[in-house]
């Protein structure tokens, strides 16, 4: 028998012939037909391999050819099909896994450039009040008053003087600059006196609906408005300006920085949700023209975009392997988690006055924005995080659904954070796609004294979600959470949080079940399964290599597993 025999009778143990892979609409018979007659381009051998295929769900090898996997098996066979110009990566026992899929992320890395970081984006640690107001000075400084000075990354949580930032800290950075520092969360900010002048807004303003604008002890502006509140100040005054020709290239610089930043966390593909950013799909554009998007993107479009795409007939998954249409970004329902504005059917915990959060659009509105978006072939995604917001996405996706029937329509339930029981049926039965917080099991577990054990422990259900079947995802919706699925396997598997504290531990899950939430899965999300979330022949050759086997050491060390190197497309975006 010749090696090509050997080749090909190898490849069709692993099912990889030219029949099967002519029932794979994105692979042609040519294609097939040469990787097949050819040698691999790159072999990996001597590895813990978690495919998350279930036909063969470890491996000791694979072998990649252009931009897919060709075969996967022992050492043995795919050394075998080494040529002469074959790469050999000897993995040396490294454990494997596909590469990461996040369904739900903000990451436009403009904001990490240039921005004011009130706090550190990736991990957990603890600032000062004084030194938040000592960055808003500096910048302050530099802009010209009446000018907005902007911070994000505030975690009212993670402050060293055991207090919240107050309007009045604010002013101490500027009296002569509208100042608004973002909680991590989103859906929350807090601002200085300025801000509240320039608008009008005094102690006996009224809230508007769907948000708040919070009183201090004495009754007096805290400087702390949740959602719309939030929304409509930050409205207001003159914000940063740049010309076109500067707006473009900070824009490109952001996706290739916050590319690379994924690639370093093993982040091969991402939904990322375009928010008001108009301008960001043709800076990405620009930015994979360049050789410099590292991480593919499933795009999901601005309000005004989805109009476009209404209008010009473009719907869910036109696009490439690299860039794609995916849904509208999320349509807000309710306020936020960490933030503790989002929906609630009892009031938070230690909150005075009593407050059940923020839901921060009428059931009308969305049924409304719902149909339109589902009749014209938009994915649905509603951001939901309590069960009144739930029920109210609930009831609109499935009026959408009963009016214009679509099968494997797969609506987005963005965060889907407590869902009830009989909820999470009705999500099963629709199809629907919950893109539940990842890290924030870790990192925001100092958040969940505000909710209570009782509702902790449905919280983010994962594996409630797993037994009814649903096809539950991992999104660390990043700015508001870091995206290092490391610190999500981990959280996922153990339920304690960086302090220490462990909620809902009824919910825990095995490290392959949040292994399978954050790979295979996400690619289901995004009607992406046939080629991408396993170590499969013929889908993309997109993988993880780590120094350690996640399944065998201490499940409390799995975030500071060592990253070796992120593959995707057969190749290396990053290398340790």
């Amino acid at each position: 028998m010749s090696i090509i025999r050997s080749r090909r009778a190898f490849l069709e143990t692993c099912g990889f012939t030219a029949a099967t892979m002519a029932g794979t609409a994105l692979l042609s018979p040519a294609w097939a037909q040469a990787s097949l007659s050819s040698a691999p381009d790159l072999i990996v051998i001597n590895a813990k391999v978690t495919t998350m295929d279930t036909a063969m769900p470890s491996a000791q090898a694979f072998a990649v050819k252009g931009d897919r996997f060709v075969a996967v098996g022992s050492t043995t066979d795919i050394k075998s099909l080494a040529g002469p110009r074959t790469r050999v990566y000897d993995a040396k026992g490294m454990f494997i896994t596909p590469g990461f899929v996040d369904t739900h992320n903000h990451g436009r890395g403009e904001g990490l450039l240039y921005g004011v970081l009130a706090g550190n984006p990736y991990v957990v640690e603890y600032v000062t009040i004084q030194s938040i107001i000592d960055k808003l000075k500096a910048r302050a400084a530099k802009t010209p008053p009446g000018t907005w000075v902007q911070a994000t990354f505030y975690d009212d949580t993670k402050i060293k003087d055991n207090r919240q930032l107050t309007r009045l800290d604010l002013d101490k950075a500027s009296t002569e600059h509208p100042i608004m520092v973002n909680l991590r969360g989103g859906h929350a900010a807090v601002f200085n006196s300025k801000a509240f002048e320039m608008a009008g807004i005094t102690k006996n303003t009224p809230d508007v609906y769907g948000g708040t604008y919070e009183k201090d002890s004495r009754g007096e502006l805290s400087g702390r408005a949740t959602d719309n509140a939030s929304r409509a100040l930050s409205k207001i005054g003159k914000h940063e300006t740049f010309s076109p020709a500067e707006q473009e290239r900070r824009g490109v610089a952001g996706f290739e920085f916050i590319s690379k930043k994924f690639a370093e966390y093993g982040i091969t593909s991402v939904c990322y949700d375009a928010g008001r950013d108009e301008d960001s799909l043709p800076q990405m554009q620009l930015a994979r023209a360049r050789g410099n998007l590292h991480t593919r993107i499933n795009y999901e479009s601005t309000e005004t975009l989805v109009d476009g795409m209404i209008k010009n007939g473009i719907r869910t998954g036109f696009g490439d392997e690299w860039l794609r249409f995916g849904g509208a970004r999320e349509h807000t329902q309710d306020g936020g988690l960490s933030s503790r504005t989002m929906s609630m059917t009892r009031p938070f915990i230690g909150v005075t006055p009593p407050y059940k959060g923020n839901l921060t659009e009428p059931q009308e509105v969305n049924n409304a924005w719902c149909e339109r978006v589902h009749r014209a072939g938009i994915r649905l995604n509603n951001h939901c995080n309590g069960e009144p917001a739930i029920e109210r996405s609930l009831i609109a996706y499935e009026r959408a659904l009963k009016l214009f029937p679509v099968k494997d329509a797969r609506p987005k339930f963005t965060h889907c954070s407590l869902p009830s029981a009989s909820q999470m049926r009705r999500i099963k039965a629709i199809g629907g796609e919950p893109s539940e917080f990842s890290t924030y099991l870790y990192y925001n577990s100092d958040k969940f004294k505000y909710y209570g054990a009782d509702l902790a422990e449905h919280m983010m259900p994962y594996k409630d979600m797993l037994n009814m079947g649903i096809n539950v995802t991992t999104g660390s919706d990043f700015y508001p959470g870091p995206f290092d699925p490391r610190m999500a396997i981990q959280g996922m598997v153990t339920r304690k949080g960086f302090n220490g504290e462990t909620w809902g531990p009824s919910q825990k899950i095995t490290v392959d079940q949040a292994i399978k939430a954050s790979t295979i899965n996400g690619a289901y999300h995004t009607f992406e399964e046939g080629i991408k979330g396993s170590i499969t022949p013929g889908k993309l050759a997109d993988f993880v290599v780590f120094a350690e086997d996640m399944h065998t050491i201490d499940p409390e060390k799995i975030k500071d597993v060592k990253l070796v190197q992120t593959v995707v497309g057969g190749v290396v975006r990053y290398q340790a």
